[in-house]
C-alpha cells in the first residue's frame, strides 16, 4: 500500500452495526453464522456453517465494509479478541448471516475471571495461582479463566471486547491487613474511581511489564465499553520479593489461594444466577 492508501484507510473507522439484506442489524458481540461466497478457498470450506461472534465491523480504505468474527468453538478464541493474529477472520455482510431466534437462547452470562501480578515477584503472583488452580475445577457455564499475568494491553482490551458481561480480576493489592486476608472489591462502587473513569480522556501510564487493577481500568476505558460488574479479588501480601525479587508465594499467602477460590467461585455462581452484585462483600 502507498501513502495515500494508508491515509484513506486511517480515515475509515469501525462502524458501530450492519444491516443485512434481510434487514437485520448486527453488532459487536452478535453472533452469526459464517457463510462463504462459493468458490473461496479451503479456509472458506472449514468455516461455512461455523458460528461465530462479530469482534468488530471495519472499513478498507475503498470504502468496502468486512466483519471481522472470533469462532465460537475456537479453543484460542481468547486471543482473537484480544485482535491477535491468526484466531479472527474477515467475511463480507453477504457472507454472514443472522441466527435464529431458538439458535440463540437466553445466554448465562459470560464472565471473565482474570489473574494478575507478577510471579518472580513473591505474592504479586497471587492472581496467577489462582487463575491455573481455577483452570483445573468445573466452571459454571459462560465463565472463562485467563491468566493475564503481566500483560496489561490484553486485558485492556479483553475487558472491552463485548464479549463479557462481567468479570472479577484477582490480584495481589496492599490495603494495610494482615498477610493472606482476603478482599472483595468493587471498583464502581468507589466515587474516586468511578469519577477518573468519567472523566480520563487519555490512558492512564501503562507499564506492559506489570499492573493493577485500577490502572488497566482506567486505560480500558478509554478503549471501549466495561463490562456491566466489575469485582476484585484482592489479597494482602506479606512479601513483594524485594529488589532481587522471589520466584514464588509465601507460605502465608499460598495458604489463603484455596480461600480466594471459594469467594471467587461464590461471585461466580451468584453473577451467574442472574445476581447483581450491588456492594462487595467482606472478607477476610
Amino acid at each position: 500500500m502507498n501513502e495515500l492508501e494508508w491515509r484513506l484507510l486511517e480515515d475509515k473507522a469501525p462502524l458501530d452495526s450492519i444491516r443485512l439484506s434481510d434487514e437485520t442489524e448486527l453488532r459487536k458481540g452478535d453472533r452469526v453464522r459464517l457463510r462463504p461466497r462459493p468458490g473461496g478457498d479451503v479456509i472458506d470450506l472449514a468455516l461455512d456453517g461455523k458460528i461465530a461472534v462479530i469482534e468488530s465491523i471495519e472499513q478498507d480504505y475503498e470504502g468496502s465494509v468486512h466483519v471481522s468474527v472470533v469462532l465460537d468453538d475456537d479453543p484460542g478464541s481468547d486471543i482473537g479478541h484480544m485482535r491477535q493474529p491468526g484466531h479472527r477472520f474477515f467475511f463480507r455482510t453477504e457472507e454472514v448471516e443472522a441466527l435464529a431466534d431458538f439458535e440463540t437462547p437466553a445466554a448465562s452470562p459470560r464472565i471473565l475471571v482474570a489473574g494478575l501480578g507478577n510471579v518472580f515477584f513473591g505474592d504479586d503472583g497471587f492472581g496467577v495461582e489462582v487463575a491455573v488452580r481455577l483452570n483445573g475445577r468445573k466452571l459454571p457455564t459462560g465463565v472463562q479463566v485467563i491468566d493475564f499475568g503481566i500483560r496489561s494491553y490484553d486485558l485492556a482490551y479483553a475487558l472491552t471486547s463485548g464479549r463479557y458481561d462481567a468479570a472479577i480480576l484477582v490480584d495481589a493489592t496492599s490495603r494495610g491487613g494482615v498477610a493472606g486476608d482476603i478482599y472483595v472489591l468493587s471498583p464502581q462502587l468507589s466515587p474516586q474511581l468511578t469519577q477518573e473513569l468519567v472523566e480520563s480522556s487519555e490512558p492512564a501510564p501503562a507499564n506492559a511489564h506489570a499492573m493493577n487493577p485500577d490502572t488497566v481500568l482506567r486505560m480500558a476505558r478509554t478503549f471501549g465499553q466495561l463490562p456491566e460488574q466489575i469485582l476484585i479479588v484482592a489479597c494482602e501480601p506479606e512479601t513483594l520479593g524485594g529488589d532481587e525479587g522471589q520466584l514464588g508465594l509465601s507460605e502465608t499467602v499460598n495458604a489463603a489461594v484455596d480461600r480466594a477460590i471459594t469467594v471467587v467461585e461464590s461471585l461466580m455462581n451468584r453473577i451467574s444466577s442472574g445476581e447483581r452484585i450491588e456492594e462487595a462483600p467482606e472478607c477476610n
